[in-house]
């Protein structure tokens, strides 16, 4: 069967003039066999067709070229994907934009009113691009749960995600083997009902891998009840061997084992169950404990001092509270209080729970103007620091990053062994818990105001302190608050700026 649409067999043309049929030349078509898969045919033929109901001849002529162009970018690009629908439509589009600057073609183009006023808009390739993504899209009416590629919105269950980081799909298209694929979907709907989802994407992540082994090596193999003890030997030895970008070993195998003991007991494949061994899983490598110097701190707060005033406000609240950046973002408008005549904050933490503890004034009144600068602006809402796209949702962890990043690349900030400083956000956290250990403060002091429930990971902050214990102090929280502001260069004018209204720029 030839996988050709011509034109002469689209509906515009019959009503077009003999001028313009002749304008197109002798017979053109669109080129199905441009895609490689059958699954994007099909959707692109039900697109052009679907155009050719409504659209003339001619332009149905000229935006032939977008989509040779579009053919062309998956040939590149999209090696691996069988539909338009296995990713997110901006990804698709964040890809096409990419190739499309690669090949010096205009991203905008420039368009003029009847007035003679000119503006500027998206590229006409890039809106048919987005147009044929969307009616992919259109007329899938399956089960949420019956497709590859979830939209955790529509799933009708309470998803646990992390406020900060915005997920939005689960994409199982990657799972080549069509009876492994629906059996992992039944598995990852049960973990949706009791687990954040960024452990259920990880999970994914590790069946995806173990899918491509099997592709590759066992091709015969259709469902999980085919897998056995020695496949997955040979599968560890792969990984050890072959695969040295894998460097979470740990976290892998056990995201991959919970998902396969889930199968095991939806689909009584009894082998399932213990078929990766505790042994099989290598201890998780411990982590460099690093944390600021007093030097790279001062350098840091300088800039952070003349960054936009709400970005600015965020990263001093973060020092002083020593929280995780997922706590900061979170904050809630409402999350101060007094008691006994202290100001209390309560903060939300995303991996454990709901902890109190006092602040300083300095902290509380820093809070504050965040808090009044937010209601200024946007009104009431949930969180203090919002997205300014969604107000009902905090700040993107992507969006402070970006900010945070940025100055530190224009700014050329560096660390005492002269690396340009990365994003270490926890890192503030960690000056936090070292500062406090300085204090001669006991353990369990140490946990309650960093919101740890137990006193296991002090030992690390105690480790870090490289100088002389400080004398016993009862204002603990003050002088905290004090120990950070006195890193802040421009604690004069520029932090007060910051402190207590928006002037600065």
């Amino acid at each position: 069967m030839e996988n050709k649409l011509y034109f002469r067999d689209f509906p515009c043309y019959d009503s077009a003039s003999e001028k313009c049929r002749n304008r197109i030349g002798k017979n053109p078509s669109y080129n199905l066999e441009l895609l490689s898969e059958p699954r994007m045919r099909d959707e692109a033929k039900a697109f052009i067709e679907y155009r050719s109901r409504s659209l003339s001849l001619e332009t149905m002529y000229k935006n032939r070229r977008f989509y040779n162009s579009i053919c062309k970018f998956i040939r590149e690009k999209g090696k691996g994907i069988c539909s338009f629908q296995e990713m997110e439509l901006d990804i698709w589009v964040k890809k096409f934009r990419g190739w499309m600057l690669k090949n010096g073609l205009k991203l905008t183009e420039e368009s003029h009113n009847q007035s003679g006023n000119t503006s500027y808009g998206k590229a006409k390739m890039i809106l048919y691009f987005e147009n044929l993504l969307k009616y992919s899209r259109k007329d899938d009416t399956r089960e949420e749960t019956e497709k590859d590629i979830w939209e955790l919105d529509k799933l009708g269950i309470e998803i646990q995600k992390n406020p900060i980081v915005n997920f939005k799909t689960l994409n199982f298209t990657k799972i080549y083997q069509l009876d492994i694929r629906e059996e992992v979907k039944k598995a990852v709907y049960l973990h949706l009902r009791s687990e954040a989802v960024a452990s259920v994407i990880m999970e994914l992540t590790a069946v995806r891998r173990l899918s491509g082994f099997l592709k590759e090596r066992y091709p015969q193999i259709i469902t999980c009840e085919e897998l056995t003890r020695e496949i997955f030997e040979e599968y560890l030895t792969f990984l050890k061997t072959e695969t040295p970008s894998t460097t979470h070993l740990h976290t892998d195998l056990n995201r991959l084992r919970a998902v396969l003991e889930t199968i095991g007991k939806i689909y009584q494949y009894s082998q399932l169950d213990g078929m990766i061994l505790t042994r099989d899983i290598p201890p998780t490598s411990k982590a460099e404990f690093r944390t600021y110097s007093d030097a790279e701190m001062r350098r840091i707060n300088a800039c952070i001092t003349k960054q936009q005033v709400q970005i600015a406000r965020i990263m001093l609240i973060h020092q002083m509270l020593g929280t995780r950046i997922s706590d900061t973002l979170t904050l809630s408008i409402d999350c101060l209080y007094e008691k006994n005549g202290e100001t209390i904050i309560r903060i939300k933490q995303m991996k454990t729970h709901v902890f109190e503890k006092p602040v300083s004034k300095e902290l509380a009144m820093l809070i504050q103007a965040a808090i009044d600068e937010t209601r200024k602006k946007y009104g009431e809402t949930k969180y203090i620091f919002v997205n300014e796209k969604d107000i009902a949702r905090p700040m993107q962890y992507k969006t402070i990053r970006y900010k945070v990043v940025k100055m530190i690349q224009d700014e050329d900030l560096r660390d005492d062994n002269g690396i340009q400083f990365g994003f270490g956000s926890h890192m503030y956290r960690h000056y936090y818990g070292v500062k406090l250990t300085e204090m001669h403060l006991d353990d369990w002091t140490i946990a309650k105001l960093l919101g740890h429930s137990s006193v296991r990971n002090v030992q690390y902050y105690r480790k870090m302190s490289n100088q002389l214990l400080a004398d016993e102090t009862r204002a603990v929280r003050n002088l905290l608050s004090e120990m950070i502001a006195e890193n802040l260069d421009g604690w004069g004018e520029e932090y007060e700026q910051i402190r207590q209204d928006d002037s600065i720029k």
